[in-house]
């Protein structure tokens, strides 16, 4: 890392105006004395949360000399050795002396790619006035890298694409009780969120540039976060698995299945290998691998899991038509506006299935598209009697997108999946 170079970039960020940002449910918190990381796939906004408090702090008179902002992706900081990671503050006080002796604020994007990167903020943290903020694109280095170096002095937040609530902020719709025609206008919003997802730039984008988008998302996702991280020397195979997971979300997923499958695909492979090329998906936030809700943690782990993408949209960049699945793309969005807020998240299957219940029996529910026909709805009437069944005490809930004009729905815990998915309590 030159350091001449390095100057030049810090310079570059106290001189330039701070991108316009919208206001995302998550706001980092100030004042904590921990590090503050930041886990999620690349382009749900992590940046933008950091330029988010970056203006905070600015409002509340911090002078933009003491505010740090390097993306460690920067081609002008490569290459970087761990041994030159100190001539960040040495070249911040070099440009601006009166710096020294206050405190520092530093926001150091994808941090994975500094060598070194934990035993620096360990020494930081120890040694410095700083505070300090870092984002990665790997659930490893945020939940378990982090952890491990800085000992309980650190704090990870999950950073998703947009929720339908932040979808709807972003397109200007508001939600209006009580109105036939705002709610056809966000059942509308609903089905274009499934569609193209909830990445911001996508969201904010035109319509002809969205498939477009999506599909460099993919191409950078599954290079620089999977075959690069993970020195990936099965390519084709890993790309061929990627193609898989994204047109079966909601799916089960069988390892022995996908191995078969695999094998009679002309690829010599081993279970194993399938079994660690999911792990790596998973670690880098593009699917969630949700077990079947069991006592036993040995049956758990021998009962096919449940799958779920990061986003709908994505399954764009895999399938033809945006439109298609969309019973499952609802169930996806259902799982990831829990997954937000909790990680006890199981399925059960026993002749019915239900799609998502938590971990201490509290709530149950299970989506579908339309209710309008009645072997549907028989269907369904048969999973939410398998949830009340195992889980007496639970909550239940049904959740779907059409049904019959004009009708209501028979089953009592049936709700319209965007009230669901617009409200802040579950």
């Amino acid at each position: 890392m030159n350091s001449d170079n390095l100057k030049y970039v810090l310079r570059q960020f106290v001189e330039r105006t701070l991108p316009v940002s919208r206001p995302r449910e998550l706001v980092l918190p100030i004042g904590t004395g921990k590090v503050v990381g930041l886990a999620g796939v690349r382009r749900s906004g992590k940046t933008f949360l950091f330029f988010d408090t970056i203006r905070r702090l600015t409002e509340q008179g911090i002078n933009r000399r003491r505010i740090v902002y390097l993306n460690f992706e920067d081609d002008r900081l490569n290459p970087i050795r761990s041994e030159e990671l100190d001539l960040v503050l040495r070249s911040l006080r070099e440009l601006y002396p009166e710096t020294l002796n206050q405190r520092v604020f530093l926001f150091l994007d994808e941090v994975q790619n500094a060598p070194g990167w934990e035993r620096w903020l360990r020494r930081l943290q120890d040694t410095e006035d700083v505070a300090l903020y870092v984002t990665g694109s790997s659930s490893k280095l945020l939940t378990r890298d982090l952890t491990t170096a800085l000992r309980g002095r650190s704090i990870t937040l999950e950073v998703f694409p947009l929720s339908f609530r932040e979808f709807l902020a972003f397109r200007d719709i508001p939600v209006i009780p009580h109105s036939a025609d705002n709610e056809s206008l966000v059942r509308g919003a609903l089905e274009t969120y499934l569609a193209w997802g909830g990445f911001p730039e996508i969201v904010l984008a035109e319509d002809t540039l969205r498939p477009l988008i999506l599909e460099e998302y993919a191409s950078l996702l599954f290079y620089r976060d999977v075959v690069e991280r993970y020195g990936i020397r099965n390519e084709k195979l890993m790309r061929e698995l990627l193609r898989h997971v994204f047109r079966n979300t909601a799916g089960l997923v069988n390892v022995s299945k996908l191995h078969r499958d695999f094998v009679s695909m002309g690829f010599s492979v081993s279970k194993n290998t399938i079994f660690d090329y999911l792990g790596f998906l998973e670690e880098a936030f593009l699917i969630f691998l949700v077990p079947r809700q069991e006592q036993s943690l040995r049956k758990q782990a021998h009962n096919p899991k449940k799958l779920h993408v990061i986003d709908p949209g994505l399954v764009a960049a895999f399938k033809a038509n945006p439109a298609r699945d969309v019973g499952h793309k609802l169930e996806t969005a259902i799982f990831l506006e829990m997954r937000r807020t909790r990680k006890d998240l199981f399925y059960f299957t026993n002749g019915s299935e239900v799609d998502l219940c938590d971990g201490e029996g509290t709530l149950f529910i299970n989506s579908c598209w339309s209710l309008a026909e009645p072997e549907t709805r028989r269907r369904e009437s048969g999973a939410m009697a398998l949830g009340h069944s195992r889980w007496p005490q639970a909550r239940g809930l049904l959740l779907f997108h059409e049904y019959a004009p004009g009708a209501r729905p028979e089953i009592p815990e049936a709700l319209a999946a965007w009230r669901f998915l617009t409200q802040r309590e579950k």
